[in-house]
């Protein structure tokens, strides 16, 4: 008698154990019989909490932790840590598995497989970029490792490099451990993914921390002494540091699967179609490995992010488990707290619409996250960018102080509907004076492009 389909899962965060857990949900063990292969030593946990484990804000690393490998063993999933995949096998149906601890190399066969091997910072190929002291901050151990280095070493200066996201939050995390912090980037601002004007506001809360932003300034290279780093190289400086963090993005981890001749996309993510499934027979992808569709410029794109992970991984689980789902494409909505500012975006910027063919006209207004004679009421800029005669919206980016970036997720819903920006100054929106103004940013701000998109209409422009 034959035993049970084999699922062989390669990546234990939230791709890979969304797809694990919901294909059990759909199958049981005497049907489906699961493998998840991480080659860390943690498993389902909240990447996006790492900077603020770091700053001191989350206090233990097991508070980042959804799900221990306990209980994904009481589901009868077998979820195994330090286990490294170093090869598919797609003729074979099986994969070369490495023993990190033990030692060691095995095949592990399967009949279904599901790549979630996420993404891989980058690295600068620069001297002295593997200096002991240069901390990267990908994976849960990477944060845990750097707090250890804060808690009993006592660094003094730090040099963050990288403005995006994550360079800007660990930035903020060493200032409130009570570093000396630079910030170095080759941009001429920092959070690339916001238009310069909006760039601004962000520079001017890290200054206001005490950053020492370096901005148009790439890195030449590191400074060590007896193998440890001590200072960071721009073009234009020398910058003193105990220890450096680098933040310089992510690339899709498909090497893995290029190796297999498995398709990848010009993003460097692996492809799939609406199900997660690649053009491999039997072998799914999800997660920051894989290369989506924008909706809004329908290009492909990379963007790692949690919230697709988890989609893609349920997908690809929900399918793998029988049933029937479609990952339907992203438009990059992302928030993220830097200092005492909210930031928010969605859709695209000026210049990726620009990129894409679009015409626009954009839209930026000051206003309150309250009524502005209701205490805390505090200032926000919402911008809208959308396409020129059609006030189709685009994108939009926000930024502001205490109750403003979570109204992102009302210009996402009108952008992933295809709304106009006409459309959108109808829209009911809850008012009360401790959440909003009677005129919500969001209805100013669509009132104010739709009053542009007008006026090109009727000079026929």
């Amino acid at each position: 008698m034959a035993g049970p389909e084999r699922l062989l899962v390669i990546g234990g965060d939230a791709a890979g154990m969304s797809a694990a857990s919901q294909a059990r949900r759909r199958r049981g063990a005497d049907d489906l019989a699961i493998t998840v292969l991480e080659r860390g030593r943690y498993a389902s946990y909240s990447a996006c909490g790492i900077p603020y484990l770091v700053g001191g804000a989350v206090e233990d690393a097991d508070q980042l932790i959804a799900r221990t490998p306990a209980e994904f063993r009481d589901n009868d999933i077998d979820l195994r840590l330090r286990r490294e995949a170093t090869e598919i096998d797609l003729d074979g149906g099986r994969v070369r598995v490495r023993d990190l601890d033990g030692g060691g190399e095995a095949w592990e066969p399967y009949d279904q497989l599901v790549i979630a091997t996420g993404a891989v910072p980058a690295r600068p190929k620069l001297p002295g970029a593997d200096a002991e002291g240069v901390h990267g901050v990908q994976v849960l151990e990477d944060g845990i490792r750097l707090r250890r280095v804060l808690d009993e070493d006592g660094p003094r200066r730090a040099v963050v490099v990288g403005g995006g996201y994550i360079g800007l939050e660990m930035a903020e995390a060493l200032v409130s451990r009570g570093l000396e912090v630079a910030l170095v980037d080759a941009a001429e601002q920092p959070m690339g993914t916001l238009d310069p004007d909006m760039g601004a506001l962000v520079a001017d809360a890290m200054r206001g921390i005490g950053v020492e932003l370096h901005l148009g300034e790439p890195v030449e290279g590191f400074d060590t002494e007896s193998g440890h780093v001590t200072a960071v190289r721009t073009r234009e400086s020398v910058l003193p540091a105990d220890l450096v963090v680098l933040g310089l993005g992510v690339r899709p981890a498909s090497d893995l699967a290029r190796a297999a001749g498995i398709e990848v996309g010009p993003t460097g993510g692996i492809v799939t179609d609406r199900r997660m499934r690649t053009r491999a027979e039997g072998v799914w992808a999800a997660g920051d490995c894989v290369e989506s569709r924008h909706l809004v410029s329908g290009a492909p794109v990379a963007i790692a992010l949690g919230t697709h992970a988890n989609k893609q991984g349920r997908i690809a689980g929900i399918n793998i488990g029988g049933g029937y789902a479609t990952f339907p494409g992203v438009i990059g909505t992302a928030v993220s707290k830097i200092c005492q500012y909210e930031v928010a975006r969605t859709g695209l910027n000026e210049r990726e619409a620009a990129a894409a063919g679009f015409s626009t006209v954009t839209a930026l207004i000051e206003s309150t996250t309250r009524a502005g004679y209701y205490p805390g009421a505090v200032t926000m800029k919402t911008k809208l960018i959308a396409e020129r005669r059609s006030g189709r919206l685009l994108g939009g980016q926000i930024v502001g102080e205490e109750n403003a970036a979570k109204r992102i997720d009302g210009l996402a819903i009108a952008l992933w509907n295809g709304m106009t920006v006409e459309e959108m100054t109808g829209l009911d929106l809850g008012y009360a004076p401790p959440y909003a103004p009677v005129w919500d940013p969001i209805l100013v701000a669509a009132r104010k492009a739709a009053d542009l998109v007008e006026r090109d209409v009727r000079k026929g422009s």
